[in-house]
Parts: C-alpha cells; sequence; structure tokens
C-alpha cells in the first residue's frame, strides 16, 4: 500500500499544512495510506485526533512513499527524506538552485506545484492561483487596516464621505481577487496590466481599467519583462496616475525574476498623507521601490506593507484550498490500485517534475 506522509511545517510563519482531513477520506477510500505527523494541522487549526477520524493515523511522516508540504524543505529535511521518495510541494525551481540539487542528489523525485502547467486540464492543481485568491483578499483587508480614511461612501446627518479610490497593479489571481474584495468594501476601483486581454476581467469584478498603452503579454499567462525604456515610460506614466488613489495593491511578478519596480520613492511622496500601499510582490523584491519585505512602513504619511507569504494568515481556508490541489496531483501519481505508477509522458507530471530520477514505485 502506498504511503502518503504529512509532516509538520517548521518554515518561520508557515502555518498551513497540506492535506486536510476531507482531502485524507478521499486519499483513504483510494486505497492509500496516510501518516500524519503529530502536530501538523495545529496552525491551521485542525487537531491530531481530527485526521485520525478521517483515516490517517499519527507517525513518521518522512518515511512515506509520497510525502506533500507546503513550504520548501530546508536542509534538514532534505536530510530526512529518504531516498526514492516523491516529494510534492512548493519546491522554488526557479529561485532556488541549491535546492533542487539537494534533492536531486539524495534521488528525491521532486513535484513542485508551482511548476504545473497552465492549462486547463491542469486547473484543479492551480496551486500558485489558489493561493493567490487568498493573497489577494487579505490584501484588501490589509488596506482597510491601514488606510486612515473610510473604504465605502458613507451617508450621514454630518455630511457624506466619499468611497475609498483603489488602483490594483497587475491583475493576475491575486490582483483581480483584490478588486473584487474592495468593491464588495464599497470602494471605487481600478486595475491596470501590461497584458491588455485581461482588460475584461477587470471589468467583471466592477473595476475600471487603466490604460496606459504598455503591452507585455507573456507566455503561460504571465507578462514578460519590460525593456528598461518601457519601464521607465511605466513609471511616469503609473507617478502621474497613482497619486489620485487613496491605496495601491501591487501584486506584479516575473517568474524567476525579481519583481519590478511599478510605483517609484517619487510617487510615493506625491501620494497623500494617510494612503496606504500594500506590496504582494515583497517576496520577490517589491513593486514599490520604498518597499522593505515584511514590514511596514511609513513614508511621508504613506504606510508601505509588505507582508510575506500572505496566504499563510488565513490557514484553515488555504490549507484547504492546496490540500484539493494536492489531491488532484496525486490522482495523477497513482494508478486505480493506488499504486505509485506515474505515467512521465503525462505532460502535467512531467512539466510539475523538477527534481531527481522516478520515484521508489517505479524503480522497482
Amino acid at each position: 500500500m502506498t504511503q502518503v506522509g504529512v509532516p509538520r511545517e517548521f518554515t518561520e510563519g508557515e502555518r498551513r499544512v497540506a492535506l486536510v482531513p476531507r482531502v485524507v477520506e478521499r486519499l483513504t477510500a483510494m486505497g492509500l495510506e496516510v501518516v500524519v505527523e503529530a502536530g501538523a494541522g495545529e496552525g491551521a487549526l485542525i487537531p491530531d485526533q481530527a485526521f485520525v477520524n478521517a483515516g490517517a493515523r499519527i507517525g513518521d511522516a518522512w518515511a512515506a512513499d509520497v510525502v506533500v508540504k507546503v513550504a520548501p524543505p530546508t536542509d534538514a529535511e532534505v536530510g530526512r527524506l529518504r531516498g526514492g521518495t516523491a516529494l510534492v510541494g512548493f519546491l522554488a525551481p526557479r529561485t532556488d538552485p541549491d535546492r533542487v540539487r539537494a534533492l536531486t542528489e539524495a534521488g528525491i523525485t521532486g513535484f513542485a506545484m508551482e511548476s504545473v502547467p497552465r492549462i486547463s486540464r491542469a486547473q484543479s492543481m492551480d496551486a500558485l492561483s489558489s493561493q493567490a485568491n487568498v493573497a489577494g483578499y487579505r490584501a484588501a483587508l490589509l488596506v482597510a487596516e491601514h488606510l486612515t480614511r473610510f473604504v465605502p461612501m458613507l451617508t450621514t446627518a454630518a455630511g457624506t464621505v466619499p468611497p475609498a479610490k483603489v488602483l490594483v497593479l497587475g491583475v493576475g489571481v491575486a490582483g483581480l481577487q483584490a478588486l473584487a474584495t474592495m468593491r464588495r468594501l464599497g470602494a471605487h476601483t481600478t486595475g491596470y496590466d501590461v497584458r491588455p486581454e485581461v482588460a475584461d476581467q477587470v471589468r467583471s469584478v466592477g473595476a475600471r481599467w487603466l490604460d496606459l498603452g504598455i503591452e507585455a503579454a507573456g507566455a503561460g499567462g504571465y507578462a514578460r519583462e519590460l525593456t528598461e525604456q518601457e519601464q521607465a515610460e511605466q513609471q511616469n506614466l503609473l507617478a502621474k496616475a497613482t497619486t489620485g488613489f487613496d491605496a495601491v495593491i501591487t501584486t506584479a511578478q516575473v517568474p524567476g525574476r525579481r519583481a519590478p519596480v511599478l510605483v517609484s520613492a517619487d510617487t510615493v511622496r506625491g501620494m497623500r498623507p494617510g494612503s496606504v500601499i500594500v506590496d504582494l510582490a515583497g517576496e520577490s523584491g517589491g513593486n514599490c521601490e520604498l518597499t522593505i519585505p515584511g514590514e511596514v512602513t511609513v513614508v511621508g504619511g504613506v504606510t508601505i506593507a509588505a507582508p510575506l507569504n500572505l496566504p499563510a494568515a488565513m490557514p484553515e481556508h488555504a490549507s484547504e484550498l492546496y490540500a484539493r490541489n494536492v489531491l488532484a496531483l496525486l490522482e495523477l501519481l497513482v494508478n486505480s490500485d493506488g499504486e505509485l505508477r506515474p505515467d512521465m509522458d503525462d505532460p502535467v507530471l512531467a512539466g510539475a517534475c523538477v527534481t531527481g530520477p522516478a520515484p521508489r514505485a517505479e524503480v522497482a
């Protein structure tokens, strides 16, 4: 019987867990044995007994045939994996080649959730999108928390307070969710992206589209990196537009590269005191020139928040969504008898596999 191990996450600030009891029930029904490390669900408020009730057992998750994680493994965690093990999780293959090398040397077959191809058939495994939804929602709440003004329009006996004006730069999944959430909170919302094809998506959530005339559509649904001339033009045009907003949420990232700087220091200084910038690209350098990753700073009365690993701040639903993504990938890794038999000719598995030989069951 193939074992699936769920270890406890020890990365600082990581409260998510790779599987939840509802998904454990699905896996056991497929003929798999699920082994959960004691305390693995504590950060997501899931007690060990809930996993046991779902059919799992508490034990050594690192000895399983397939180990499923959220955060990339630390050096110590790589050392706990047995050769031939299949590892599923966020593995940072574009930004941490040393980790990929360590997994390869340890004989681990790594399936990176962020490397799952962005094709229709793999939508149920798209962990980047599921977690980006959480981040976008949470970013809107951070705006409301730090803004010194009301978000919705209020009509009172003392007069009418106009709604906040919010600009979202980069309207992928996180940006669209941020726009939709700010709209539900009552703000006037505007979205901007260098990919003109997302304009209709922006309008579909009730937001206006900011057109600067700069287009940079890339492969796989991502934006390409702008040239230096395009970056300079973009910053100049955004500087003129941004100063009229009460809050700016930035989400723009280019896979494997430093995040583009969209909000310059001069732009921040031109914003009205009390305004807010929530920079979701802090982990890759930030979209704001004055961003300090992981910190909340105030410059000239403008609050700049650059939270790291924002989905971990909502561990219950973030874990539930991520677990469904993992389940969909595991369904490709095992056959109808519950045996670990991945078809590496499958474009989804081939795209997600970033390191190592074939898993243990394949070697036999």
